[in-house]
Formats: structure tokens, sequence, C-alpha cells
């Protein structure tokens, strides 16, 4: 019988709570140059856009030498390990063992660099079966370009109208809408209801295991 049902989550903020270990890696980077760091909180507003955004989130008009030096520390410093700090949100689990029980084909759709978005995947979520897991790839437009994500909805053989994108930024909310997908917001991440709202969310969440009652 065909699998007819399909659900992509965003990475960091959706599944994995990262912004500890982001923030702490990028102050030590901004410290040893002597620059403004941040608080933990404040990185909530500079996430979700990769690497680039982040860098220019964190330093504020930019050169383009100052901007690439402080992305090669960040990079060197974040990417050597997986960090203890990242882990999944309380009900994660739970909820993405019911979709597998519920037989829905699984993906993730990151901007955090491929390799990085396979690895936490792989540590974190090793038991279930994430069918399609993709992080930011040089030759794929990241998000919001909706290329990847409608990508993995192929992969599945489902429409992407019928598909669902989980997220819990404008950046996913732009995402889903630019693939045609069903968009759903999630509160628990980095940003508020208002932004979730006002880029397109179709539905909003407060808890993973109220996606449930959307997919039914």
């Amino acid at each position: 019988m065909k699998n007819n049902k399909a659900i992509i989550f965003d990475l960091d903020g959706t599944l994995i709570d990262s912004v500890l270990d982001i923030a702490l890696c990028m102050n030590e980077v901004l410290k040893e140059l002597n620059l403004k760091s941040y608080e933990i909180e404040e990185y909530n507003y500079f996430l979700g856009g990769g690497i680039d955004v982040l860098v220019n989130n964190v330093l504020k008009n930019p050169s383009e030498e100052l901007k690439q030096t402080v992305s090669e520390k960040f990079q060197a410093v974040y990417e050597t390990t997986l960090h203890s700090n990242t882990k999944a949100y309380e009900g994660v689990c739970e909820l993405l063992q019911e979709l597998q029980n519920q037989n829905f084909n699984i993906g993730v759709l990151s901007n955090k660099p491929h390799k990085f978005t396979q690895g936490y995947v792989e540590k974190i979520f090793k038991e279930f079966n994430l069918k399609e897991v993709h992080g930011q790839k040089g030759h794929i437009p990241k998000k919001p370009d909706p290329t990847a994500a409608i990508n993995i909805a192929k992969s599945f053989n489902v429409p992407c109208q019928d598909t669902y994108f989980v997220g819990d930024t404008k950046v996913d909310m732009q995402t889903a809408n630019n693939a045609n997908m069903i968009s759903i917001g999630v509160l628990w991440g980095f940003r508020d209801e208002e932004e979730l709202r006002q880029y397109g969310a179709k539905y909003i969440v407060k808890e993973p295991l109220d996606i449930l009652s959307i997919i039914k």
C-alpha cells in the first residue's frame, strides 16, 4: 500500500535545543577577537538562517574580511565535535515514535551544514527511521528557498500540498509556503507566535505532541 503521509522538520529550535552550544562557541570567538559578545538568550534571534546569517547578526555590518575570519573561527570551534549541551526538546522523541507508528515518512531539513545535521540526527535520533536528512549544501539553495523541501517530498512520493513542514522561525514558515506545504510553527524554539503568524503559519503548537491532533 502506498504511504502517502509525510512530515519534514527543521532541526535547531524544532527538534533539538542547540542555542547554548552555538552561543558559547560564538562568544568564545568574539572574545578572542576583542569583539562584543552576547547573552545566551539573544542568540534566539540570531539563528535560523545558517552560519552566514549568524555571523552577520553578531557583527552588525562587518567587512567581508572580518566576516570570513569570524565564520572560519566559529566553524573551527563549533564543528570539531557534537556538543553535550545539545539535546532533543522534551516530547520530541515521543512525537517521532508516534509518527513512526503511524507510518509517516519523516524528513529533516536544516540550514546547519549538512555533515553536522546528519551528525546530530544520528546521535540523538538514531532509533528513529528518519528517511531524508539534509543540511546546508553548496549546490542547493538554503531555506527559505523551497528546492530542498520539494526534493524531500518527491523522494517520499507525496505531493507537496499533502506534506507538513514544521519549524520555529520565519525562515521555516516561508519555506513551507514557498513549497506549497502545510506549515506548523512551534513555540518552544527560537521565535515567538507573532513572527510565526506574520510569516504564514497555518498551525501553531505549544508542545511537540500537539502536532498529532493536526495530522489526524
